[in-house]
């Protein structure tokens, strides 16, 4: 029996969001984000929404949990598990498969797991979980030289603009990319400081996704069927209709 959920999982810059949109252009699926900085209207860049993996040979993949609140409010699980159902309600009543896709393991689990955090308990999901292995050289790589292509492509603006309308404060709370880009634009760091500092935050973050990842496996009897980040596109993706057909 095919699962009523495919999961595509994986650290920072494992390629996660391109294969979920090729897949969903696949099989005719709909992408269901689970980060928990995607949900913010104007963090584009320093969040990764990659937007344009979402265009796949000129047709546009939809996607969900992107882009419904503003920067600055504090989103939590409870309201990313409604936003999940309503989303995931929506693409099923359409005949659509629904693919969450996403590097933030608690939102994840939450979903899988069905977390009781609010008034209202979702039921839990039988979903097809594929987890996005990429080797630890090659990740730190492509973490960097996505870093200096974000910075010379308007992640620095993008960062300048929203600190026109919420503190530094705020929007350091946000971590990674807007910490340290905002520690730059305030005086604190100086270039150089700020893309060395925000590299190593961003190889650490990798490995605690990682963490999390394979606590979701070995602990927590979430299973996970890993494939490696180097394959090519159309053979990540006849792999996983494989698996789904299987009913694995």
């Amino acid at each position: 029996m095919k699962a009523e959920l495919i999961t595509i999982l994986g650290p920072t810059a494992s390629g996660k969001t391109a294969l979920a949109a090729q897949l969903c252009h696949r099989i005719g699926g709909e992408v269901i984000s689970a980060d928990s900085r995607m949900v913010y209207r104007g963090m584009t860049i320093g969040s990764g929404k990659d937007l344009d993996d979402y265009t796949v040979d000129g047709e546009q993949v939809p996607y969900h949990v992107i882009d419904i609140v503003d920067a600055g409010y504090r989103f939590n699980v409870y309201e990313f598990q409604c936003a999940f159902q309503n989303a995931y309600m929506d693409i099923t009543s359409r005949g659509c498969v629904p693919v969450m896709c996403g590097g933030t393991g608690l939102y994840i689990e939450s979903v899988l797991k069905s977390f009781e955090l609010g008034p209202v308990r979702f039921p839990d999901r039988q979903s097809l979980t594929i987890g996005v292995k990429i080797d630890r050289g090659l990740r730190r790589e492509k973490i960097t030289r996505r870093l200096r292509e974000r910075l010379e492509n308007g992640m620095i603006e993008e960062v300048k603009t929203l600190l026109e309308r919420l503190t530094p404060e705020r929007l350091i709370r946000y971590g990674l990319e807007y910490k340290y880009v905002t520690l730059y634009l305030t005086g604190q760091l100086s270039y150089d400081e700020m893309f060395r500092q925000l590299e190593i935050a961003i190889h650490q973050f990798a490995k605690r996704q990682m963490t999390w990842f394979r606590g979701m496996e070995e602990r927590r009897g979430i299973p996970i069927h890993w494939i490696e980040a180097t394959l090519p596109m159309e053979e990540k993706i006849e792999k996983i209709i494989q698996l789904w057909n299987a009913g694995e």
